[in-house]
């Protein structure tokens, strides 16, 4: 495991922030830690890359004790936080440098590395622009090259899109999967459901300082009854004959002319009511199959939407 936390503890003002929570992440792979406002993401973070000291429990980190062994856990990861560390002022080789010679590099080698990470990132091009003139994007990419002067084992990502546009997230999304590609494993959170569909192998839900879910996405999905069918009929007439075709459990939006109900076996169900419908003489605007959303999953999980920590 390149993460494993048992009972973590973290009190506050005689508050827990974090209530026992159990953590495992394979190597090379991405973990999501949602959870609301409050949840304890960021504390659980800051506990495993050492900036903060647990009051119970245990964590390693790439086989290291986070207390015990806290130097060299510092070695091995890489922790990038919501908020940017790149120099405007600077250029981006500039940026990457100076990162460098604080991780104690000799100037040629801080240079080296920067060079390299630079063209990693796709940043070759720029390198020689202030930071300042780099769009959304290009600064998180320089931002998370900064997090891999050392090529950390472990990289822990805190809100890495948040306030960046469509494509931009994308940008960081595909470098953050080429970098799990490469055996990076990736701790991260988000208020972003979408961002943690798209990444993670493993999704961790938190609520009040407590692990409420964990497992796979399609796993914590299934929780809400698997795949449901969905028929939008022409007219509010034929609304009851729908329902009847999809059976008891079948859920009427009345305003949107629209019935959903769970099925087990997507293909055969979609064969059945699209050859029901057909013989009962309704006619469907739409009829789709389709998974519940991580938004689903989150809410009926913990009462709350997500928002950021």
């Amino acid at each position: 495991m390149a993460v494993l936390a048992e009972g973590l503890r973290k009190t506050f003002d005689k508050k827990a922030a974090l209530d026992g929570i159990d953590l495992t992440v394979p190597a090379g792979t991405v973990c999501g830690l949602l959870g609301p406002n409050g949840a304890g993401k960021t504390t659980a973070v800051r506990i495993l890359a050492t900036l903060l000291r647990l009051d119970g429990g245990r964590a390693e980190v790439a086989g290291f004790d986070v207390v015990r062994d806290a130097a060299e856990v510092r070695r091995r990861v890489g922790l990038n936080g919501q908020q940017s560390t790149v120099d405007a002022v600077l250029t981006g080789r500039e940026n990457l440098v100076m990162w460098g010679r604080l991780y104690h590099l000799s100037r040629r080698q801080a240079e080296r590395r920067a060079d390299e990470l630079l063209e990693q990132f796709g940043l070759t091009d720029a390198a020689g622009k202030r930071a300042k003139t780099y769009s959304g994007g290009m600064r998180r990419r320089l931002d998370l090259a900064s997090s891999f002067i050392m090529a950390p084992q472990v990289l822990f990502l805190d809100e890495p899109t948040t306030g960046l546009d469509p494509r931009n997230r994308g940008e960081v999304w595909r470098e953050v999967k080429r970098l799990v590609a490469e055996g990076t494993t990736v701790l991260l959170t988000t208020q972003y459901l979408d961002e943690a569909d798209q990444l993670a192998d493993q999704i961790v839900v938190l609520d009040s300082g407590k692990v409420v879910a964990d497992g796979p996405p399609d796993q914590l999905k299934s929780k809400l009854g698997g795949d449901r069918i969905e028929v939008v009929v022409r007219s509010a007439g034929d609304l009851g004959a729908a329902a009847r075709i999809l059976g008891a459990a079948a859920e009427v939006d009345a305003d949107n002319f629209r019935v959903s109900a769970a099925v087990e076996d997507r293909v055969a169900a979609l064969t059945r009511v699209t050859r029901d419908l057909a013989d009962a003489g309704v006619e469907a605007e739409d009829i789709a199959l389709r998974r519940p959303t991580l938004d689903e999953v989150f809410l009926t999980l913990t009462g709350h939407k997500a928002v950021a920590a």
